[in-house]
């Protein structure tokens, strides 16, 4: 079973860069697709950035030029380079992947934009 797991959260000054991790443990074969998920105080989870196996990207339009998602297969590892951080980007930010047909998510890690 895969199991997700996020870090590299904290608190940023507006303007200032994050990147967030999330590491795959168990098998990797059968992922379609691998994404980044927020979740705001108050506010539903909301798609941020996708990408396929095929290495298609989306990305949420408010992010977009901000945040670049990436992937290493060999470390089994996802990123989320997210610089120009604004109040607005402040949530829990959750990976998630499809794997036939299956969705997995992690528990999340804190983002907090704040002067």
């Amino acid at each position: 079973q895969v199991r997700l797991v996020e870090s590299g959260g904290g608190l940023v000054q507006p303007g200032g860069s994050l990147r967030l991790s999330c590491v795959v443990s168990g098998s990797i074969l059968g992922i379609n697709v691998m994404g980044w998920y927020r979740q705001a105080p108050g506010k539903q989870r909301e798609m941020v950035t996708i990408i396929t196996s095929s290495d298609d990207t989306t990305y949420k339009n408010s992010v977009k030029g901000r945040f670049t998602i990436s992937r290493d297969n060999a470390k089994k590892t996802m990123y989320l380079q997210m610089n120009s951080l604004e109040p607005e980007d402040t949530a829990v930010y959750f990976c998630n992947v499809l794997q036939r047909g299956i969705g997995y998510w992690g528990k999340g890690t804190l983002v907090t934009v704040s002067s």
